[in-house]
């Protein structure tokens, strides 16, 4: 699916790079620019673009303040582009996709590009999906300085203790979340979200290999390279879950 993008920069320069590395990139349509923050929000309003390329620094309303005026649920996904390191903090705060610094290269474009799209099309997922009657939560609200986040649990990878927080990891974004692990395991399905550790949660589907070291000690490699440690009390259930979900992975195959 094209992904519609809007490109907001008063440098006529740097909007020319990005219209240039945009128009080598597939199933990307930009659907206009803009040179200041009003004109970006008037854009948006009018064109309901899918991304915002999003210079911080502009006259009059930056960039920061253009995120900040958007809605939340209905604001497009959001990617600051700026000459200056200081504002990612400000920046991953109003939720952006990703943080690019001038000059832009072509690689990192593409991969902020990537992540925006992903982030999208789980929005969309998420909204078509038909409501569920489980007793177990299918997202947790997480709390951020502007508001509060939903967190799909589907979109989660895996969970690590932080002292008095849980870190959500997904594939775009972790979030800090204020909880227990033991409250989190009441609330979160096993099949979903697996406990291996008295400090973390892995999603099954994610385990690419399980590497043992001995007896005991047992570590799961996700499809993206992260390293879970399994606990000592959890390694026989662990295992016999996820020989399960291969099993009923390749019963699916043979049906197919």
């Amino acid at each position: 699916m094209t992904i519609r993008v809007l490109l907001v920069d008063d440098e006529p320069p740097a909007l020319e790079r990005l219209s240039a590395f945009f128009a080598n990139l597939p199933d990307v349509s930009v659907i206009g620019t803009a040179s200041n923050g009003t004109a970006a929000l008037e854009a948006i309003e009018r064109q309901k673009p899918d991304l915002v390329m999003l210079d911080i620094q502009m006259p009059g309303l930056s960039g920061l303040a253009v995120a900040g005026e958007l809605a939340t649920d209905e604001r497009p996904e959001i990617v600051f582009v700026t000459a200056f390191e200081h504002f990612a903090p400000d920046a991953f705060d109003v939720e952006a996709a990703d943080y690019l610094l001038k000059p832009v290269r072509f690689d990192r474009l593409r991969q902020a590009v990537d992540r925006a799209r992903r982030r999208r099309d789980g929005r969309l997922a998420l909204s078509r999906a038909a409501p569920s009657d489980s007793k177990y939560d299918d997202a947790i609200w997480v709390a951020t300085r502007r508001g509060q986040v939903r967190v799909p649990v589907d979109l989660i990878d895996w969970i690590e203790a932080a002292g008095d927080y849980a870190m959500l990891h997904t594939k775009t974004q972790a979030y800090l979340y204020r909880t227990t692990m033991s409250a989190l395991e009441k609330r979160l399905d096993p099949r979903q979200l697996r406990r291996v550790h008295r400090s973390s949660f892995v999603k099954p589907a994610r385990v690419m290999e399980i590497r043992r070291e001995d007896k005991w000690l047992v570590n799961l490699i996700l499809d993206n390279g992260v390293q879970v440690a399994v606990g000592p009390h959890y390694v026989k259930d662990v295992l016999a879950e996820l020989e399960s979900v291969d099993s009923r992975k390749s019963a699916a195959g043979h049906d197919g």
